[in-house]
């Protein structure tokens, strides 16, 4: 197995291209980094959530499954991009937004990111606090301002100083720490489901079981968020770490261990958390695990902690590079520290959300309508203008490039056009997030499919010219190039 020298650790930290005599040829590291990121609390919350909106079990089951399909499919193209190039995701946002356009979904990314960070952090945090209750060390009826915020900046010290480490110590972290956590998720699952009395033919709550259009809204809005919707939020971290994957690695064993990867612990956590709210109906993760485990969940939450740390450490990580890809000249383990402390102002925010699944869905809803714009672009620049492109180090050039144009009008128009079909189609809890065409479906909420195909479409039309006249431009470069060295 080819490992990474510490030239390679030093490009890393520069933002270059990974050079192919320095990636690995293990696809094992790919399969762990997503399972670590999605073995996590939020995903037994987000399949609680199905529950919580009225839905059957069976219903949410569906939805979490068939969803999950579709979305990696689409993760595991982005996943497949990140080998061929070996570059970023916001850094090839050049290719089709331009040098300077590329700003723009970098900005996005990296304020994203921070987000996950403290919403991942902000679940851990009710989880403990709730045992913490159970076991009387603090009152659970009160806000405990000072234990959440300490216990807070404890987690984030850890996932700053992975992240610090960069790539390779988050990789070896994954790779150490997934399997038995993995192995108390088993058994967690298997108490649950054989010692709590699950009611599997769960239909909805008493007297309010959904039928017809509500159903399909619900379900629709649950599909969004940890259904297709899911494999959606991550296109753009997924080039980030398959770059380190030689491109000699076959495609299809790259794309099966980063798609089950996802799909496995999403699906798998997503089912746990929905029985689990059957019998309560709720979606705090609080009252999820202390309500059914009890004490008996301290020792499980030393490993369960895990799941969120191995998520934020991806966010750290992610929000470090995307920073670069804006041209801020800080060097990316500054960035994990700047980064941390952003997440903990972020933290004390949610902190003060009172209602908890409206809080999620509206930032999960957030997330699908920009990335769904995005991909579409990225899909149409990638696989229909650039597929036969096969040398990627002009996106590394500085902000005066010869062979980008500094905006791409196409990229831009088709991206904000795409963030507007989105709205026009999106159904979230609060109604700051209702669209009038969702409205008037009855609530059905189609915005990731309508992001995607709008912003495709539109560039797809609008794109090709400044597709052609980059490539003429890399050409020209090319020949001028081999002439000097001959």
């Amino acid at each position: 197995m080819t490992t990474h020298s510490s030239n390679a650790a030093d490009l890393e930290e520069i933002l270059q291209p990974i050079p192919e005599h320095r990636r690995t040829t293990s696809v094992w590291g790919q399969f762990w980094i997503w399972s670590g990121a999605n073995v996590a609390p939020i995903n037994w919350i987000l399949g609680a959530l199905g529950i919580n909106l009225g839905l059957s079990l069976a219903d949410t089951i569906a939805v979490l499954v068939i969803g999950n399909l579709v979305g990696m499919l689409g993760f595991g193209a982005f996943v497949l991009l990140g080998q061929r190039t070996g570059v970023t995701g916001m850094v090839l946002s050049r290719a089709a937004f331009g040098r300077h356009g590329a700003y723009l979904p970098a900005a996005i990314q990296a304020a994203l990111a921070v987000g996950w960070c403290a919403v991942n952090t902000w679940i851990i945090l009710d989880l403990v606090m709730a045992l913490f209750g159970k076991i009387g060390w603090v009152d659970p009826a009160a806000e405990n301002f000072w234990w959440r915020l300490s216990t807070a900046a404890f987690i984030m010290t850890i996932q700053v100083v992975i992240c610090y480490m960069g790539y390779r110590a988050i990789a070896a972290f994954e790779k150490w720490t997934v399997p038995p956590t993995v192995l108390v998720l088993v058994a967690m699952s298997l108490v649950a489901w054989t010692q709590f009395h699950i009611d599997w033919s769960y239909a909805g709550p008493a007297g309010k079981v959904l039928t017809g259009m509500p159903r399909l809204a619900a379900m629709s809005g649950v599909m969004t968020a940890i259904g297709i919707g899911w494999g959606i939020g991550w296109f753009t971290y997924a080039p980030d770490y398959s770059r380190f994957v030689c491109k000699s690695v076959p495609k299809l064993r790259l794309y099966l261990a980063s798609t089950l990867g996802q799909f496995i612990p999403v699906v798998w956590l997503g089912v746990l958390g929905a029985t689990l709210a059957t019998k309560s109906g709720s979606a705090d993760p609080g009252a999820l695990i202390v309500d059914n485990f009890g004490v008996l969940a301290i020792p499980v939450l030393a490993l369960v902690i895990h799941g969120p740390i191995a998520t934020n450490i991806i966010n750290l990580y992610t929000f470090g590079v995307a920073a670069q890809a804006m041209d801020i000249k800080v060097s990316r383990r500054k960035l994990s520290i700047l980064v941390g402390v952003f997440a903990m102002v972020a933290v004390v925010f949610f902190m003060k959300q009172k209602n908890f699944a409206h809080a999620l869905d509206a930032w999960l809803i957030s997330i699908v309508a920009w990335v769904a714009t995005w991909g579409g672009i990225m899909a149409v620049h990638f696989f229909v203008f650039e597929r036969r492109t096969t040398s990627f180090e002009f996106l590394f050039e500085g902000p005066d490039s010869r062979h980008m144009r500094r905006f791409n009008p196409a990229a831009l128009v088709a991206f904000f056009g795409g963030l507007a079909c989105t709205y026009l189609f999106m159904f979230g809890i609060i109604p700051l997030f209702q669209g009038p065409i969702a409205t008037a479906m009855g609530g059905v909420d189609l915005s990731w499919l309508a992001g995607t195909v709008s912003a495709a479409g539109l560039y797809y039309l609008l794109g090709g010219k400044y597709a052609r006249s980059q490539e003429r431009a890399m050409a020209g470069h090319r020949h001028a190039f081999q002439a000097v060295s001959q």
